[in-house]
């Protein structure tokens, strides 16, 4: 048994503090994995992301947006989750990932425009936003003192592509080129909230078995078969809080 416990801890070196529970992720650590996912990003950038701990910290002791225990693992639990879209769409659409970075050809493309609805305090939107600073993002949650939040770490970021959104979806007058959401609802219910919204597709952050819950709102929607794409996280990173974790891209 005590063998065991030794090679558990020597595989996953960030469980030493007690059962089920992660070292916490520092900027550090952090930044150490960007750096090796995302050798683009700017200095300017790193800088953004380092900013954000302090900004939320001090906005979550204000409005709770956030748990108490899980403001500790803001990187690993919301900032990195948030960049698993970014990370689905650097490896399996590299164009569209380039033109929202604006780089190359695509540096005077017209920028894409992006929902994120059901936001709460800015995620996935804002870590996106950071990496993806030639895209337009809109993020919309109806829960105003949420919708504060995002707008206060976005102000204090000074990101000049986020406009922040009190309201339903349902409201919004805009079409917008994708739709990003972290585990909002189940799909069924997702689908019609966004229903005209979207020209070209969905990227949905959700964990655990999703066989079924695919399987029902392709039916209930009659979604092409092909149309929906499950990209898991843990392929792209090696880490327990991933094991469950993946990106649902549906096209339009």
């Amino acid at each position: 048994m005590f063998t065991v416990i030794l090679s558990l801890f020597h595989c996953h070196p960030e469980l030493v503090e007690g059962p089920n529970t992660y070292k916490k992720m520092t900027f550090e650590e952090f930044k150490d994995i960007i750096e090796e996912k995302f050798p683009e990003v700017t200095a300017e950038q790193m800088d953004q992301f380092r900013r954000m701990e302090a900004l939320y910290r001090d906005w979550n002791s204000k409005i709770n947006v956030v748990s108490r225990k899980d403001i500790d693992e803001l990187y690993r639990h919301h900032v990195l989750h948030s960049l698993g879209i970014a990370a689905y769409l650097r490896n399996e659409m590299p164009d569209i990932y380039d033109r929202l970075r604006g780089e190359g050809p695509y540096a005077l493309a017209e920028p894409f425009r992006i929902l994120d609805l059901g936001t709460g305090g800015g995620f996935p939107g804002i870590p996106l936003a950071v990496i993806f600073p030639h895209a337009s993002f809109t993020l919309c949650d109806s829960i105003g003192k949420k919708i504060t939040v995002a707008t206060e770490v976005s102000n204090g970021l000074e990101l000049k592509n986020v406009t922040t959104v009190n309201a339903r979806a349902e409201s919004l007058p805009e079409t917008f080129d994708f739709v990003v959401s972290r585990a909002v609802t189940a799909l069924e219910n997702f689908m019609p909230w966004v229903k005209g919204k979207y020209t070209e597709g969905i990227l949905y952050l959700k964990g655990g078995d999703l066989a079924e819950e695919i399987s029902t709102a392709m039916a209930k929607f009659k979604m092409r078969k092909g149309s929906v794409h499950v990209w898991p996280i843990s392929g792209w990173i090696s880490d327990p809080f991933f094991e469950t974790k993946q990106v649902i891209y549906i096209e339009k």
